[in-house]
């Protein structure tokens, strides 16, 4: 089911990051932006009610869509009352997923910033546009990803693990060495031939993109 959702979102324009398990879907959380999470209530390690309850605890308002098989009235009390923003019983049509996600993201108290910039850097998350200086730049949707990851962290190190966790999710095996090939070629797409380079090598733990001084 995981891997259906996350083609069905990827379809319609979502950048997705996939949990195996609770324990992981906290990390994730903790260590990118999202717009809204979509959690299963019978995740192995830690359940997606406990899942939820720790995120609010932590102070995280990202709307939350809790799926579950569970249909019975005490069921969905538990995870509304756990802090979840609403609640999918399965099986469910990927139309009507993604009208409850619609939802949530216009009654989110902190939407997201709809465009990221960085210098002259900008990045349109909705329409997958991306410029530099006024000229456009040409990403695959791995590319897009990788660039969005590292502009929501603007300033910040990413490393390569959190890198891999953000573009590919946890189920995916993806080698360092494929993160550092990414970043040649967004360095190739982004910086080349401009005298202000943004990408920048934190030597022996990951990347930064970073405005110049």
């Amino acid at each position: 089911m995981a891997r259906m959702l996350r083609q069905g979102l990827e379809e319609q324009n979502h950048t997705v990051t996939v949990a195996a398990d609770g324990s992981e879907a906290i990390e994730a959380a903790t260590a990118a932006t999202f717009d809204a999470i979509v959690l299963d209530v019978m995740l192995p390690v830690l359940s997606g009610l406990t899942v939820t309850r720790r995120l609010r605890q932590a102070g995280s308002h990202v709307p939350i869509l809790m799926l579950t098989a569970r249909d019975s009235p005490d069921d969905v009390v538990k995870g509304l009352d756990a802090g979840a923003d609403d609640y999918l019983v399965k099986p469910f049509a990927l139309n009507v997923l993604l009208a409850r996600l619609r939802a949530l993201s216009r009654r989110a108290a902190n939407p997201s910033v709809p465009v990221l910039q960085v210098d002259d850097l900008i990045l349109d998350p909705t329409s997958r546009v991306v410029s530099r200086g006024g000229t456009q730049v040409s990403l695959t949707a791995t590319e897009f990803r990788f660039l969005e990851h590292l502009m929501r962290r603007a300033g910040r190190v990413a490393s390569r693990a959190s890198i891999i966790e953000a573009v590919w999710g946890f189920e995916q095996d993806v080698e360092f060495n494929t993160v550092d090939t990414y970043i040649k070629v967004l360095r190739d797409k982004v910086d080349h031939d401009r005298d202000s380079k943004l990408i920048h090598t934190v030597r022996g733990y990951g990347y930064v993109l970073r405005e110049r001084s």
